[in-house]
């Protein structure tokens, strides 16, 4: 690549990246993206939940050829104690028929999949390239450093090279993140047979089931597990914030362990053959901890940007339309010839009017509530359990005495001044 010139670089074959380079590329803009991986999803790890919508503005009936693994028409959120589960369940055959909702995928053949979209489209991907550092002229960046590899100098370089964002850094866009900005996660694939997990599932071919638990699936710390079922396999993962597992002195491959002996856990998995294991951070700053999203001659796009909803398990969509405004962006700019700041701006303008930044915004108090209140994912779920385990017990108590006793434990387990104060806090951030 030594001396070699393109119009656009796009560092990252992730979602956030492909997507760029797919806009950039039937535009006819020569784009290349470098990956540090043998191929685009070697190193790429996520739940597993793609969601169609945002999926289509980009491959429009994608569902129909795309390696996805089953539609999902039903989502499972359970509170977990150390023994018991508290469910809210939501089912829906309109989510198994077009149009869809959301599918779970498997990285490593999705990304690939969607990286020839960008190949047919015109996008060259250069695979086994680690990028070190950006180029600068002149106070602006114009291109990339890759090693032995060489230099590479491009009009505008897109950074989406995942959560851990050095790049970024590099280009003097984002700081060194805290502890307390990023989720540590561990993920194992389970194989079992397509029947048995419709059979335990209790769904159709094709179609599966999506959980998330909180409470006891991390400890009480503030994270999540999940599981997603696949064709023939099962996703399987839980997470913390890295701040709350460096101070507790937690490794997440341990909560992830004891979250699949929990008793509503465990049964689905029984009988499965472990076949994978990886680990990977989650940006979770939220609106916060936005790096500058802009520069003369780059812009930072999908979760190097720290571009996730941990509220609602998005970050694909989020990562996805990043990179196709972003690639908007670059087009507006290129018809003016005029790569600066001041031109690359445009894209802050469009992520405003999109969810993106409307989504990071209405959540950004969410986090801070919780992490002032470490108690919130132990003591509520416990109180909440014993209460409903009293009040599921039939016996010869009267109702009224019951409902008096279930007021008592609410009350003596969670004090009645912090739940008035937990209440007025919430009421007073989602108002705002």
């Amino acid at each position: 690549m030594s001396q070699e010139r393109v119009e656009v670089i796009v560092v990252g074959a992730g979602p956030a990246g492909v997507a760029a380079a797919l806009t950039l590329a039937r535009a006819g803009v020569e784009v290349v993206v470098l990956e540090r991986g043998a191929y685009p999803g070697a190193k790429n790890v996520m739940g597993g939940i793609l969601y169609r919508q945002p999926t289509e503005e980009l491959v429009p009936g994608f569902w129909r050829e795309a390696p996805l693994e089953r539609a999902i028409v039903e989502q499972r959120y359970l509170l977990l104690t150390e023994e018991d589960a508290i469910g809210l369940t939501y089912r829906t055959p309109a989510f198994g028929e077009p149009p869809y909702n959301a599918f779970s995928v498997l990285r490593a053949e999705w990304d690939r999949w969607f990286a020839q979209q960008a190949e047919a489209a015109g996008a060259l991907i250069a695979t086994e390239v680690t990028v070190e550092d950006v180029l600068w002229e002149d106070g602006r960046i114009v291109g990339v450093r890759a090693g032995e590899q060489g230099e590479l100098a491009a009009d505008v370089v897109v950074i989406a090279d995942g959560a851990n964002s050095l790049l970024a850094q590099k280009a003097g866009l984002a700081r060194d993140w805290r502890p307390e900005e990023q989720a540590l996660v561990a993920k194992e694939l389970w194989r079992l047979p397509a029947e048995e997990i419709e059979r335990r599932f209790n769904v159709p071919s094709g179609q599966g089931v999506a959980i998330e638990a909180f409470g006891a699936a991390t400890g009480g710390l503030l994270g999540y597990g999940f599981l997603y079922t696949n064709r023939d396999t099962l996703s399987i993962g839980t997470g913390a914030l890295l701040s709350e597992l460096i101070e507790h002195e937690v490794n997440v491959s341990d909560l992830l362990d004891r979250f699949k002996r929990h008793p509503a856990i465990a049964p689905l998995l029984d009988g499965a053959e472990l076949v994978e294991y990886s680990a990977h951070l989650i940006p979770e700053g939220g609106w916060r901890a936005l790096p500058t999203l802009f520069t003369d001659g780059a812009l930072v796009v999908g979760d190097a940007a720290g571009f996730v909803n941990p509220l609602s398990r998005e970050g694909s969509n989020f990562a996805m339309i990043s990179g196709k405004l972003a690639a908007e962006t670059i087009l507006e700019a290129r018809a003016l010839g005029d790569f600066s700041a001041h031109a690359l701006s445009r894209y802050w303008e469009k992520l405003e009017k999109s969810f993106v930044l409307q989504d990071l915004e209405t959540i950004r108090d969410v986090m801070p509530f919780v992490r002032a209140r470490p108690y919130l994912l132990r003591d509520y779920p416990a109180a909440f359990a014993h209460s409903l385990r009293h009040y599921l017990t039939v016996d010869s108590t009267p109702k009224a005495q019951k409902y008096r006793a279930i007021v008592e434990t609410l009350l003596a387990e969670l004090g009645p001044s912090r739940l008035l104060r937990d209440a007025a806090a919430l009421v007073f951030r989602l108002a705002r």
